[in-house]
């Protein structure tokens, strides 16, 4: 998700963090023992899909604070970030805020969030690698991961049926003899496999599959590493099956990809679990093929293990000028705690922790969701990672690579060289 980071603000220094909360410490005590009110932001999902849940959040914080009044505002995603900008330069801001898990880092940067204590939380032990990561800046935590989304395979049954196959695939080898049988049969202007050449999502995964890295720290700073052997190592496999499988347009970007598969012209994606039921709903099936002919799997990666797939999701976090700190720590325990997420398993949502996930691998329903999520990754949390993103130096990397404007290598040397520029920047 790509969202306006925060304009510079004002803070003096960072709050103390939130490890006395509720324990008898004075952080704890003065942060929330006589606050009468309680001010939380969440985006409209939870207001139109979970509302009870977070009723049920409410009540279990009132039971300890009787008379403490708790106000909910809900946004949309695109203008939810401007509001907050704004309302952090105030004396007014939020007590608890959902954020995007690719956008906690420009404010952790920026000191808008309070510390908190890890272990303050229900299952923290457990969180799921790739939100851990987006809540962790320079070994410190500034918010508490929500839900989960991953990315999966989806392919279409009766075209790998057309060509003889008959199972998703559960290794690489499966997967690319699979896809070989469907190139063939279907010929050179259908996609076994549509990947958009700039998707760094799945692009990355490759990378990270085989021992690479976008960047990583050295001596308290970070590197660009893509022209790493284990980074160059699965780069060129993603050109391989670029090069191979899709045949479509290798500079288009992957935000109408549902759209395109709903065309009818290629077997197989690689995206967020829900692009297939998207493709396949009736303003989107130009077929009139793909209800009910649509199938999720685990992605297998070329190492010999599950893919690592980027994690999506949502963080709550506490803004750093909150006076209700320790209260505000207690409402999200409380809404993302065990019980919490049970509801929001039953709602259709990953969650955020791998002592809940467990059990959805063995339900047919989440299985396949359940079990990708379990191998991921997150984008380098390092100060000027918003700048690499905004200058769109991997898109760029990739097209190249995919369009073969440039060798691979060379690719990746100059985009490690752009990376550099900015990366450690705040």
């Amino acid at each position: 998700m790509k969202r306006k980071l925060i304009a510079a603000i004002g803070v003096a220094g960072m709050m103390a963090g939130l490890a006395a909360c509720g324990s008898g410490g004075d952080g704890g005590d003065k942060a929330g023992a006589d606050v009468e009110e309680l001010t939380v932001w969440l985006t409209v999902d939870a207001q139109n899909n979970w509302p009870e849940l977070v009723k049920a959040a409410d009540d279990a914080v009132t039971a300890k604070h009787p008379g403490l009044k708790i106000r909910h505002e809900y946004y949309g995603w695109p203008d939810k970030n401007a509001k907050l900008d704004a309302v952090l330069a105030t004396d007014k801001a939020p007590d608890v805020v959902e954020m995007g898990n690719t956008e906690m880092l420009g404010y952790m940067v920026k000191g808008a969030f309070a510390e908190v204590d890890p272990k303050r939380f229900d299952r923290s032990d457990a969180w799921l690698d790739g939100l851990r990561e987006s809540v962790t800046y320079e070994g410190r935590t500034y918010g508490v991961p929500y839900y989960a989304g991953g990315r999966v395979g989806n392919w279409r049954k009766d075209v790998a049926a057309e060509a003889g196959v008959k199972a998703p695939p559960r290794t690489y080898a499966e997967l690319t003899a699979a896809l070989d049988a469907i190139q063939k049969k279907k010929g050179p202007t259908f996609s076994a496999w549509y990947q958009p050449s700039p998707d760094w999502y799945a692009a990355m995964s490759f990378v990270y599959d085989a021992g690479g890295a976008i960047a990583e720290k050295e001596g308290g700073r970070w590197k660009a590493s893509l022209s790493s052997p284990e980074s160059l190592k699965g780069l060129n496999e993603y050109k391989k099956v670029l090069d191979t499988y899709m045949k479509a347009d290798k500079t288009k970007d992957e935000s109408d990809r549902y759209i395109v598969y709903g065309q009818g012209n290629a077997g197989m994606i690689f995206g967020a679990a829900w692009e297939g039921a998207t493709a396949e709903d009736p303003k989107n099936d130009k077929t009139g093929k793909l209800k009910g002919n649509l199938e999720n799997f685990v992605m297998p990666g070329p190492s010999g293990g599950n893919m690592p797939v980027f994690l999506g999701g949502s963080d709550l976090a506490i803004p750093v000028k909150s006076k209700a700190q320790g209260v505000a720590a207690e409402w999200i325990n409380a809404f993302t705690g065990a019980r919490g997420q049970q509801g929001l398993i039953a709602k259709g949502n990953l969650p955020n922790n791998k002592t809940d996930l467990a059990p959805l691998k063995g339900d047919p329903k989440t299985a396949v969701p359940a079990t990708a999520a379990e191998s991921s990754w997150f984008v380098p949390m390092a100060p000027g990672w918003g700048q690499v993103e905004k200058a769109q130096i991997l898109k760029t990397m990739l097209q190249e690579i995919g369009t073969g404007k440039k060798p691979v290598e060379e690719a990746a040397k100059a985009a490690d060289e752009a990376i550099d520029k900015v990366i450690n920047t705040k």
